[in-house]
């Protein structure tokens, strides 16, 4: 497997790691295009069910940041 499709699910708490990668954007800094970002209202309650089912769905990978 490549890096180029390798695809991360970034579970982010909206206000901390959510707002980070928002000033990242507004930075213009770049990342890799398998990154995808789910904004959450808290990580700390996040479905462990949700995060099983993101590997189900062909995720390589997950990340949870609060």
């Amino acid at each position: 497997m490549n890096s180029d499709s390798t695809l991360i699910v970034a579970f982010c708490c909206e206000h901390c790691a959510y707002a980070a990668a928002d000033l990242a954007g507004g930075l213009r800094m770049q990342y890799p295009s398998g990154i995808r970002i789910v904004m959450l209202p808290c990580t700390g309650k996040a479905d462990p069910l949700l995060l099983l089912r993101t590997f189900e769905e062909g995720a390589d990978g997950i990340m949870v940041a609060g």
